[in-house]
């Protein structure tokens, strides 16, 4: 299954950090395998090196190397796919309710406040600090998730003025609304990150 950008909530909430530029160095670093940071970086080491004496060249190349601990670290993390199968299994054998207090426990395991919602666009409001994230889960099942839940959920976190909004599902997601999904900045929670959260 298609990974979404080790996108949103939880550094998995990731864009409630700094958001960088899509295509800037860095965030092309990120989204690459840990040995390419590295290599970048002997690379940097090695040319600021010509240059300046050894400490200073390290300390250049250094947010390279950092970046691709960052990187190695998220891989090591990632489950294996017969793993993240097996999670998306149990949860679609799930009843809604246990799906729902299974996220809420998920949720509050990485520092959020969360609250269930009823009649809205969304099940869950999670709270940290200032930032406000609603969260729909209640077709999780689904097959096939399409755009109109996402166009919902989205109405809802513009009509609230909420800093983010995250659409679950243990289904596959269409093109067109992956592509409505990064326009809008609606946070897709699925695959191997569904499966982190809720192992």
């Amino acid at each position: 299954m298609r990974e979404s950008c080790e996108q949103l909530p939880f550094p998995h909430l990731e864009s409630s950090a700094v958001k960088l530029p899509e295509n800037s160095l860095f965030a092309i670093l990120l989204r690459a395998r840990w040995w390419v940071s590295f290599g970048v970086a002997a690379i940097a080491f090695a040319l600021i090196r010509l240059l300046v004496p050894t400490p200073y060249a390290a300390f250049g190349a250094s947010p390279f190397l950092v970046i691709a601990l960052v990187v190695l670290w998220r891989e090591l993390r990632r489950p294996g796919a017969k793993k993240v199968a097996a999670v998306l299994e149990r949860a679609r054998a799930m009843s809604a309710d246990e799906f729902s207090r299974a996220l809420e426990e998920a949720f509050r395991r990485e520092g959020y406040g969360v609250e269930r919602l009823t009649g809205a666009a969304a099940d869950l409001e999670l709270k940290k600090g200032w930032r406000v994230t609603f969260v729909a889960a209640r077709r999780w099942k689904a097959m096939r998730a399409g755009i109109e839940p996402l166009r919902e959920l989205d109405r809802l976190r513009r009509a609230r003025e909420a800093q983010e909004c995250v659409y679950v599902t243990a289904g596959e997601v269409s093109e067109q609304a992956r592509t409505f999904a990064a326009e809008k900045n609606v946070r897709l929670l699925e695959g191997a990150e569904l499966a982190r959260l809720l192992g």
